[in-house]
């Protein structure tokens, strides 16, 4: 006996302002294993203790050694409140002086229109950057809210 597929949506009116993030974490050399397991912690401090905005987040598994993460923002200011906080900013601080034998990559999309990307020590392109040119994160496309919309930036 057939059973039909249930379908389901989602009605997303009460949240106009909503930001999709997806963020990949790459192992690139074996130093980056340690680096790996440290982002792990950060991630358990994070959903431990919710920053204000974050609707919801989830893993996933690219790869062995490429690992992912989906978050859901209410809006993008409440994201970029939480990008200037602890743990976040000791953590971006920290890994933008040495990546650790790692890659890291982050895609944000918003409802209200606009997406962006930013790409650190990947060993080849993904997402964004499998067809669109380079771009250097420099001047108003330092920020995610400059390469979202670098005419407010």
């Amino acid at each position: 006996m057939q059973v039909p597929a249930q379908r389901l949506s989602v009605d997303l009116r009460d949240y106009p302002d909503l930001v999709v993030v997806l963020l990949g974490f790459r192992v690139r050399r074996m130093r980056g294993l340690a680096a790996l397991l440290g982002i792990g912690r950060g991630l358990a401090m994070i959903r431990k203790d919710r920053p204000d905005g974050l609707l919801a987040d989830e893993q996933m598994l690219f790869g062995l050694t490429h690992i992912g993460i989906r978050q859901y923002w209410r809006d993008l200011e409440s994201l970029e409140a939480f990008t200037k906080i602890a743990p976040h900013i000791h953590w971006w601080r920290t890994y933008l002086k040495d990546s650790g034998g790692t890659g890291f990559w982050h895609e944000s999309y918003r409802a209200r229109g606009g997406m962006e990307a930013i790409y650190i020590d990947m060993p080849g392109p993904v997402g964004f950057g499998r067809f669109a040119p380079p771009l250097k994160p420099e001047g108003p496309f330092l920020s995610a809210r400059g390469r979202l919309d670098p005419m407010t930036a």
